[in-house]
């Protein structure tokens, strides 16, 4: 057989060793409590519910849709973000619907990064960031973040020591994994400074809904000049839990918007035109079920933040995402996360993130995600308590 080069480039799948353990006591008949993948359990709002099906009853919803989203529900990203953020996107220049945000961030950097480009993302980082890049053929730089560092006067190290000079910057806030929020001095100063080096700017913007205690996530678009270097990605799957539908959009940028959507149309026709119906409800309103779905999510935060510091595990409580980052107890930091999060499994029967997963940044820490509920999460407290 052939080698493929460009996976030859992809690391093996550090989540994949915890999946198979995961997998391997549950046939055992293990009760495994899996706060590992991100993968939201709360049903879809039965309004945006009810328009799929009605849509999906038409059969004139069938045929091939647009892979740029329909004009309605491009209207209804734009008025979205006006409402939401007063930032004034054209509907048919500087929006598009992607399946998913991931898939569509992935799409447009291939569509815009050469072999030999440089691209900068954070350190530790959702894993399609930087992987991206590689696929594109890129060359990826990492920004180490966390406790202690300035990411500006790392970013600005980084520029300097870097040829080619590097053509974008990666970035998400609210944060996964390390659950960071920033203000929105912090997008103004990534304007200026991108549009002062010529740096394209992706902000991928999924947890723009899931925040807490009274902050307020801004967007990169509410800064003037930010249209002028960046985009910036919002999925459905969080904030209206539709993750399976594969909902997302990009905004920005139209030269960007336009690579993305001359790539796709070679790639895909679109979402099934009932589920962008749908999502056109959603976007529209009410918003009362967002509100619903953010108040579960805080409630299954404090349950486990307060029960592991109940039982000396160290944690803070994150102001978004529907993560927690916790930093390893000092005794086991030296297994790194991979053992560690395997450990729990095996004795605490609680399945989690290891944190290198997300970059080596990340090995001291391990990912929760707040995908069960109170009852199964004081379980798990239980559990890891034993250890």
């Amino acid at each position: 057989m052939q080698e493929f080069r460009r996976m030859d480039r992809l690391p093996p799948y550090v989540f994949k060793v915890v999946d198979n353990l995961k997998m391997e006591l549950r046939r055992q008949g293990e009760d495994i409590i899996d706060l590992g993948m991100g993968n939201p359990d709360i049903p879809t709002p039965k309004h945006i519910v009810d328009k799929l099906l009605e849509a999906a009853d038409n059969p004139r919803n069938y045929r091939y849709s647009a892979s740029a989203g329909i004009t309605k529900l491009r209207q209804a990203i734009t008025a979205w973000y006006k409402r939401r953020w007063d930032a004034e996107i054209d509907p048919d220049e500087e929006a598009i619907a992607t399946i998913g945000a991931k898939e569509g961030l992935s799409h447009l950097v291939l569509a815009t990064i050469s072999p030999g480009d440089v691209v900068f993302a954070p350190n530790p980082t959702y894993p399609i960031h930087p992987f991206s890049v590689i696929i594109a053929g890129g060359d990826l730089r990492s920004i180490p973040i966390g406790p202690g560092r300035d990411f500006f006067e790392d970013l600005l190290t980084a520029t300097k020591q870097t040829w080619p000079r590097p053509k974008m910057l990666i970035i998400s806030y609210p944060h996964n994994p390390t659950t960071a929020v920033v203000d929105r001095e912090f997008f103004e100063k990534i304007v200026a400074f991108c549009l002062e080096h010529d740096i394209i700017v992706i902000h991928d913007f999924a947890y723009a809904d899931l925040v807490f205690d009274g902050y307020t996530a801004p967007s990169l678009l509410q800064i003037p000049g930010a249209k002028d270097i960046g985009v910036e990605f919002f999925s459905l799957s969080k904030s209206y839990s539709m993750p399976g539908w594969r909902v997302g959009f990009c905004v920005g940028n139209r030269n960007l918007v336009a690579a993305l959507r001359r790539i796709k149309s070679y790639l895909d026709y679109g979402m099934f035109q009932p589920i962008q119906i749908a999502s056109i409800i959603a976007l529209n309103g009410p918003d009362d079920c967002v509100k619903e779905i953010v108040e579960i999510y805080r409630e299954r935060r404090d349950t486990l933040v307060d029960g592991l510091n109940r039982i000396g595990w160290t944690v803070e409580k994150p102001k978004g995402t529907m993560f927690v980052w916790a930093k390893i107890p000092e005794q086991y930091r030296k297994m790194g996360s991979v053992e560690f999060a395997k450990m729990l499994m095996t004795r605490a029967k609680v399945a989690v993130s290891p944190g290198i997963g997300f970059g080596e940044y990340g090995d001291d820490y391990v990912r929760l995600a707040l995908v069960e509920n109170p009852h199964r999460i004081n379980q798990a407290i239980r559990g890891i308590k034993q250890i």
